[in-house]
């Protein structure tokens, strides 16, 4: 079977002088508007299911039933005297939120999103207790969209109190006594760029949502808003692409009547601040003047009286050897979360930055959660590595040692060796890799491997389970991650060495890892695939048009491809602070240099899946149809190029438990088959 043949279209603009065609314009139509590209979508899909059809299907597809077919828990959430947890059992399609009145007492299940029909394909993405809690706010997401209607019930009764309907990207939300404080946006079925119109609005509890009060609105398209606060106090941060942020507050005992008139804290700064109140102290985890990040504290009263010169404010937690990602107040001490060489490190400080002690962590192991009560004295948090998957700690600092509260029990049959490696790119800097094989694998330069990355937004790849990988680690398998530039594992220097005109640096990062992998003898490129979704798609896109000849597969997921034209879509236009802006002579010129859509050319280029989702709102399909036509196109070669596009779902959040077993099931068949993975 072949491809469906694309009819070309050629649209021809002159940009900054320079004459740029695109022949698959017309594929950018939305299917339910345009029937030629729905007509297309399903002619696609129906070739990618042929191409799937292989018979290790089968085979992995009832593995991966059993291994979807666990219990699954994220952390506790200690609040109050209560315990919010959200977990999945076995025989769920979605995870519900749960609280306990103990530790070790039974959850009480407050929000399933189980019986909210047969597909399941509504998920709930977030939930924020109140400062009590007593009552809860969760944000319901329609397949996948993350365009949220928000709901508060009473965690006593499980009464629904009130709702908001289509708050668009509603990702914060922060409560008062009678209301909360939220960041609204359009939605992604208004007019395009509705989703970057943004607004902080408050809420009272039972008055209709039109009456909200306006905080904050017609913020710019590149700058996202934050909420937090504490008593009478809203906290709010304009983070500028992810790079720099300001810093306002509000004090108001009445939100419902009282002035929302925001006062400067920190402003006019090109450093990054995420603020917390507690304690009568406002903290700010920062990297000013400080690359791996510190935290400062100020009394609320002097924010409040603000600005202040962040040079002159109070050094909390200085500056060490470690990444500072995060730190969680309790009423015991501050515990701090270090990235060093891009793993997990805990330690606890006391008010006045004494550090007290590190907390277990072994080696090698990411740490997730890490919640805790400004009023209590107990965290959770998870802990995982390669070779381990999830467990679930309870942690009372005043108390000995973390308790374990539930743990993901997977049947790991294969031992598995992880270590880090270091690779030296084209510009002389060494990248670190994760690289796992079960124990004993002979390295005969001929093993199946897969090589996976970000490299962007100040993302951390950390080691983590994979619970879907262990029938390739089973058949032989080398798994490698690469910590690239572009994330911050290594401080905000990582972070700017990968990010606009030095994007091409990550591309370097990552084939120079492909090219050590096979110099080291794991690998050849026939036998090497390469795997990343939305800017990791956008990696794997530049890595495969610039190197065809150095990979056998690539899985490209809800991928930015069209660089040209990135910014036209959904979400897009924020980014331009991360990748640089087309509309810009100077970014134009390294965006066209890189842009995997305008890099297509003959060449015979490795078997590629392709995967979107119609209800993607964030990186729109357009780029993942239009990369396909093209490369379809322009191939010499005779391996597949498919496009896998979904319904029901979005770019990746909420998805059920049948839907993530068939992903998987797809994903792993086109790489043991192009692989040539016997299983």
């Amino acid at each position: 079977m072949n491809p469906p043949d694309t009819a070309r279209r050629p649209v021809t603009e002159t940009h900054h002088g320079v004459e740029i065609t695109d022949p698959y314009r017309w594929l950018e139509a939305d299917p339910d508007e345009d029937d030629a590209v729905a007509t297309w979508t399903d002619a696609q899909n129906e070739y990618t299911d042929w191409v799937l059809d292989h018979p290790v299907r089968d085979r992995l597809e009832r593995r991966f039933e059993t291994l979807a077919s666990i219990d699954e828990f994220g952390p506790l959430n200690p609040v109050g005297d209560r315990y919010f947890q959200r977990y999945r059992r076995a025989e769920m399609e979605q995870s519900v939120v749960a609280v306990r009145d103990a530790p070790e007492a039974d959850p009480r299940v407050l929000v399933d999103p189980n019986t909210w029909g047969e597909e399941a394909t509504d998920s709930v993405d977030w939930y924020a207790p109140d400062e009590t809690g007593d009552r809860l706010a969760y944000g319901v997401s329609p397949g996948g969209t993350e365009n949220y209607d928000v709901y508060v019930i009473d965690v006593d009764t499980g009464d629904e109190i009130d709702n908001l309907e289509e708050t668009g990207r509603t990702h914060s939300l922060a409560w008062t006594d009678n209301g909360f404080y939220y960041v609204a946006t359009g939605t992604a079925d208004a007019d395009e760029g509705g989703q970057l119109e943004k607004s902080v609005l408050y809420h009272h509890l039972g008055t209709e949502q039109a009456t909200d009060r306006v905080v904050l609105e017609d913020v710019g398209e590149t700058t996202w808003p934050g909420v937090t606060t504490d008593d009478d106090v809203l906290i709010v941060t304009l983070s500028e692409g992810w790079d720099r942020s300001e810093v306002y507050a509000l004090s108001a005992s009445d939100p419902a009547t009282d002035s929302l008139d925001l006062s400067p804290v920190i402003t006019d700064t090109e450093h990054s601040f995420a603020p917390h109140v507690a304690n009568d102290r406002l903290y700010l985890l920062t990297d000013h003047d400080a690359p791996r990040s510190r935290l400062l504290s100020v009394p609320i009263e002097d924010a409040l009286a603000g600005p202040i010169d962040p040079a002159t404010v109070t050094e909390t937690i200085s500056e060490s050897e470690g990444v500072l990602r995060g730190v969680t107040t309790t009423a015991a001490g501050l515990v701090a979360h270090y990235h060093v060489d891009a793993a997990s490190k805990l330690s606890v400080f006391g008010f006045e930055g004494d550090h007290d002690r590190d907390l277990a962590v072994p080696e090698l192991r990411s740490v997730g959660g890490v919640l805790g009560d400004d009023e209590g004295s107990e965290i959770s948090y998870t802990i995982q590595g390669f070779n381990r998957p999830s467990t679930v700690y309870l942690h009372d600092l005043n108390d000995g040692e973390p308790t374990e509260i539930a743990s993901i029990d997977v049947d790991v049959a294969v031992d598995l060796r992880v270590r880090q490696e270091w690779f030296t790119s084209a510009d002389g800097t060494e990248i670190p890799a994760f690289v796992v094989h079960r124990e004993g694998l002979v390295l005969d330069g001929d093993n199946p491997t897969l090589l996976t990355g970000y490299g962007g937004f100040r993302v951390n790849r950390t080691p983590s389970f994979n619970r879907f990988a262990l029938p390739f680690f089973e058949a032989g398998g080398v798994y490698v991650l690469a910590t690239l530039r572009g994330g911050s594992e290594y401080g905000e220097p990582w972070h700017e060495a990968g990010r606009r005109e030095h994007k091409q640096r990550v591309f370097d990062d990552f084939i120079a890892v492909a090219e050590g992998l096979i110099d080291r003898q794991y690998t050849r490129p026939k036998r090497l695939a390469i795997a990343g979704g939305s800017n990791g798609g956008l990696l794997v896109g530049a890595a495969m048009t610039q190197r065809p000849d150095l990979f056998g597969a690539v899985l490209c997921q809800v991928p930015l491809l069209d660089m040209l034209r990135f910014h036209t879509f959904l979400l897009g236009a924020s980014w331009t602070t991360e990748y640089g802006h087309p509309e810009d002579p100077e970014d134009f010129e390294y965006l066209r240099e890189y842009s995997p859509y305008h890099n297509v050319e003959p060449a015979d280029y490795p078997a590629t899946l392709i995967a979107t989702a119609e209800g993607d709102t964030r990186v729109h399909p357009a780029h993942a149809r239009k990369m396909t036509a093209r490369l379809q196109a322009e191939t010499t070669g005779e391996d597949a190029i498919a496009l896998r596009v979904r319904t029901d779902t979005g770019h990746g959040t909420g998805k059920s438990r049948s839907m993530i077993v068939t992903e998987q099931a797809e994903q792993w068949t086109f790489l043991f088959r192009f692989l040539d993975v016997r299983y």
